[in-house]
C-alpha cells in the first residue's frame, strides 16, 4: 500500500496483559492514495520498535507498507480515537512481518501531494464557527465537525 500520511498519533502505552509488570507500545496514524479512499494503520509492539517508527516519517511523508495485516475495525470502538474511514478495515503492523518505508511524495506519486489538503469529512457535514457563534445554545452538548483555518500562530 502506498500513500501519503495525513494524520499520526503520539506514542502511548499500556499494561501489558500477557506479561504482568511490562507494557505494549502503541501509535496510529491514516493514509490516503486518492480523494476518496484513506484508511487506519495501527501499530503496536515494543517501546523501541514503536518509537523508531513513529519518528520514521511525518504528516505529510509518503510511505510504503509491506505486509500490514488487514482486519475488520470495530468501529464505534476505534472511531473514538481515529478519523472515520470509507473503509470496513484497518492496517495492522507487525514487527517481525510489516515494512514501512517512506520516500519523497515527488519521488512516488506527486499526485499524492495535493491529497493532503482534503477533508476527510463530507463537506455537507461540517458547521463554521460562524454557524456556532451564532447558533451556540442550540447546539449546548452536541458533537460537531468544525471546518476552519488557522489566520495566524502567534504567543
Amino acid at each position: 500500500v502506498i500513500g501519503v500520511v495525513i494524520g499520526k498519533t503520539d506514542v502511548r502505552s499500556f499494561p501489558d496483559r500477557k506479561n504482568i509488570g511490562t507494557e505494549r507500545y502503541t501509535f496510529n496514524f491514516t493514509i490516503r492514495d486518492s480523494p476518496m479512499y484513506f484508511i487506519n494503520v495501527q501499530s503496536w509492539g515494543r517501546e523501541e520498535y514503536i518509537r523508531s517508527l513513529s519518528e520514521s516519517f511525518r504528516v505529510g511523508d509518503c510511505v510504503t507498507i509491506e505486509n500490514p495485516l488487514i482486519q475488520s475495525k470495530e468501529a464505534e470502538r476505534e472511531e473514538k480515537f481515529n478519523p472515520v474511514t470509507p473503509s470496513g478495515y484497518k492496517l495492522l503492523l507487525s514487527e517481525n512481518h510489516s515494512v514501512v518505508k517512506t520516500s519523497s511524495c515527488y519521488d512516488t506519486d506527486t499526485r499524492l501531494l495535493s491529497l493532503l489538503h482534503l477533508p476527510v469529512k463530507d463537506p455537507q457535514d461540517y458547521y463554521s464557527l460562524g454557524d456556532i457563534v451564532a447558533n451556540g445554545q442550540s447546539l449546548h452538548g452536541r458533537v460537531l465537525n468544525v471546518l476552519a483555518a488557522v489566520m495566524a500562530v502567534s504567543e
